[in-house]
């Protein structure tokens, strides 16, 4: 059944860019609400029967014990729902741009969204390469062409970033696959695989553990982004389109997160340990550098792309504290950040697309004649602050909780991001919704009934996940405390 998961994206994606539909928009509407279909399905079936029957393995080059295997846990299928959640919005959001090629676009969607749920759901370390740089190229064509001002050199130091961080790796990966098999069995008896649990069996010596530990963190610390690997992430996100901006802070930095909690530290424990001071300590910074530079952001689409490092960097710091709180709250806030921050993505496209600007100078007194947007819009932003009763709060106060478990002072600076990220919304909110209208303000129109709709159902997430947020700890609650006894530093 997992296996659905890739093919109706592909096979959509298939049809947009060789057929070259002129309904593309249509289908790929059409794909991710049906893979959203199957995301309810496999949560109905995790509450009644747990995700057995919904693993997929099948060899794929057996002679070098490559295999083909899919499956779901509690953990994977947290963000399989977060991708197939928001993939309608990213869709639906695109529709009010009228792009040149435009069946190629959404049909660069399709293949990024196969792709991400193939990270997810991946239980062959090669397998797991293989997807996570496959979702690297389709997101590099949309930023590339249909991009803002300067966006063939932000988007080429993008990939480089990524795809350099990517090969360490690799060759982690295939350093540990060459250690795995029965050591006493003759050459050409030993039975090297990349299994997840067949990696999770190497034992390593502590030079090689460290070595291990840092081929991963270099791929994942340049995805999430964490201090000071972030560069490249500022500019790519102001220059790419609205549902590339939306697909990379919504879902893709995700990969490096749950790369961290799946691969890096499982497979490298005793390393992780040791380096968990560090990596704690370069989340942290990047939370207090990351709000201080966001405070001064006139930029408004700028402005939510440094937040998003502030936030990521929580969500870092929480897991590599490796504790119970600190594991679930980064669960729970990986989920709640990509609902926020696409919605954040596209009030910025609304401004963007009435007023010809995205400067927060430019804007004042929408409000008065876009009411609902200025409600839906404050919502969103109230969650992104992580206001009791929306959805940022659970998972930010987990997150802190664990991080002050680890060390009661980086829990006390941890916590700036609450003051930090309060400052720079309202701020930002203020100046937007609030003051006097001017000449180009009065004209502001109010939501039109898709907008409406797409931040109308944003919105109450916001509410819903905030007033119950037991809702996502159920389902990552069983994974996250399997994973921890695999893994007890």
């Amino acid at each position: 059944m997992s296996l659905l998961f890739l093919l109706i994206p592909f096979i959509a994606a298939a049809l947009v860019l060789a057929v070259r539909l002129q309904a593309g928009r249509q289908v790929a509407l059409l794909a991710t609400l049906a893979n959203l279909a199957l995301t309810g399905l496999a949560l109905i079936t995790f509450q009644q029967s747990g995700l057995d029957a919904w693993a997929f393995r099948v060899p794929w080059v057996s002679n070098a014990g490559i295999s083909f295997n899919l499956s779901i846990d509690g953990i994977s299928l947290l963000l399989v729902t977060l991708t197939n959640l928001l993939a309608p919005f990213i869709v639906l959001g695109s529709f009010s741009h009228k792009y040149d090629q435009e069946n190629r676009y959404y049909g660069l969607i399709l293949l990024m969204l196969g792709a991400l749920n193939g990270v997810f759901m991946a239980e062959d370390g090669l397998l797991f390469y293989v997807f996570y740089e496959l979702a690297l190229i389709p997101i590099y064509f949309i930023c590339a062409i249909w991009g803002g001002q300067d966006r063939i050199r932000v988007t080429l130091k993008f990939f480089i970033y990524t795809f350099i961080g990517s090969l360490f790796m690799l060759m982690s990966l295939i350093y540990l696959y060459l250690h795995t098999g029965d050591p006493t069995a003759a050459l050409e008896d030993v039975r090297h695989s990349f299994l997840w649990k067949d990696l999770l069996a190497v034992n390593l010596s502590a030079q090689a553990a460290w070595w291990v530990f840092l081929g991963f963190f270099l791929a994942f610390a340049v995805k999430m982004p964490i201090f000071p690997f972030h560069t490249w992430q500022p500019d790519t996100y102001t220059t790419a389109p609205t549902g590339g901006a939306m697909l990379l802070s919504g879902i893709m930095l995700k990969m490096g997160l749950y790369g961290a909690i799946r691969w890096m530290i499982p497979l490298a424990p005793e390393a992780a340990h040791n380096m968990a001071h560090v990596g704690i300590m370069l989340s942290i910074i990047g939370v207090v550098y990351a709000g201080i530079i966001a405070i001064k952001q006139s930029d408004f689409k700028r402005l939510i792309a440094y937040s998003s490092i502030a936030h990521v960097g929580l969500i870092a710091a929480g897991v590599f504290a490796w504790n119970a709180s600190g594991l679930q709250g980064s669960m729970v806030q990986m989920f709640n950040h990509g609902i926020n921050v696409v919605g954040l993505f596209f009030a910025a496209d609304i401004i963007e697309r009435r007023m010809g600007t995205r400067s927060l100078a430019d804007l004042g007194g929408i409000a008065k004649n876009a009411p609902r947007f200025a409600v839906l819009f404050m919502i969103i932003m109230l969650g992104s602050v992580a206001v009791p009763l929306t959805n940022g709060f659970p998972g930010e106060f987990l997150l802190l909780n664990g991080i002050w478990n680890y060390s009661n002072a980086l829990g006390i600076v941890a916590g700036l991001t609450i003051i930090f990220g309060a400052v720079y919304m309202l701020r930002a909110y203020g100046l937007a919704m609030f003051g006097e209208t001017n000449e180009a303000t009065a004209q502001f129109a109010d939501l039109d009934s898709r907008e409406f709709l797409i931040m109308g159902i944003i919105s109450g997430l916001v509410l819903v996940l905030g007033f119950f947020p037991q809702l996502l700890l159920n389902i990552s609650d069983a994974a996250v405390r399997n994973v921890m006894s695999a893994v007890q530093f």
